[in-house]
């Protein structure tokens, strides 16, 4: 007999329980934003280790369900030794300084598919530029580009991506599904919130035959936080 799909638990209906915007508390204490020089200098360095003509962007999170990018063409791809975590600690964009958020990165070890993207051969430095101005946490940053070995249709390509430098004041290290669950069901910033990330994440995955394990047991205990929450609240 043919497998039943199984649906998502965490739904639009409970994302919006949770969903809210806060006011923007602008980076923490001891960072702040890029300059344009700086993000100039940065533009400068990821394009100096761009390997031949082509440029290629590896996607794992909001880069496929919001691309904010150019690309003449798109294949599954995957990289090994990353894999998808809520490691970073951010206390602005989806979550505040009283209610932090965790937001995805890439971080060392197992495997990681997502979506390889091949950008236009004009405006290199516009083109990556753009995208750090959009990834780039604060300075000094903890979501950094490095530019990784992977497989997209079978075939090695090198491509730029964006991974947690453990060094990072924001990297947070592993944390158990239930403690990240727990942070996500709560925080919200001045992008919306945690919940609505995760929500769209897995969704796109999903529509493109993609389901991450851990991302998907996450999902799972989200909503019954959610409706925890809520049953408490009511």
């Amino acid at each position: 007999m043919p497998r039943t799909h199984e649906e998502m638990a965490l739904t639009a209906e409970l994302v919006a329980l949770v969903e809210r915007i806060e006011p923007d508390p602008g980076p923490r204490p001891g960072s702040h934003e890029p300059s344009d020089a700086e993000f100039a200098a940065m533009t400068r360095d990821v394009l100096a280790g761009a390997p031949g003509d082509d440029l290629w962007l590896f996607a794992y999170g909001s880069l496929i369900w919001k691309p904010d990018f150019d690309f003449v063409e798109y294949q599954r791809a995957t990289a090994t030794g990353w894999h998808r975590a809520f490691c970073m600690t951010i206390t602005r964009w989806r979550g505040t300084r009283e209610v932090p958020a965790l937001m995805m990165a890439l971080d060392r070890g197992g495997s990681c598919t997502g979506v390889a993207y091949r950008l236009p051969r004009g405006d290199r430095h516009g083109q990556i530029e753009r995208l750090l101005r959009r990834e780039t946490d604060d300075i000094p940053p903890t979501n950094v580009p490095r530019w990784l070995n992977i497989a997209a249709a079978g075939k090695p390509v090198r491509a730029l991506a964006f991974v947690a430098s453990q060094q990072g004041l924001s990297y947070a290290g592993r944390q158990s599904h239930e403690e990240v669950a727990a942070v996500i069901a709560r925080a919200a910033g001045h992008w919306g919130s945690a919940a609505q990330y995760l929500h769209r994440t897995v969704a796109m995955l999903e529509e493109h035959g993609i389901r991450d394990r851990n991302l998907w047991v996450l999902q799972k205990l989200v909503a019954e936080e959610i409706r925890r929450n809520h049953r408490r609240v009511g």
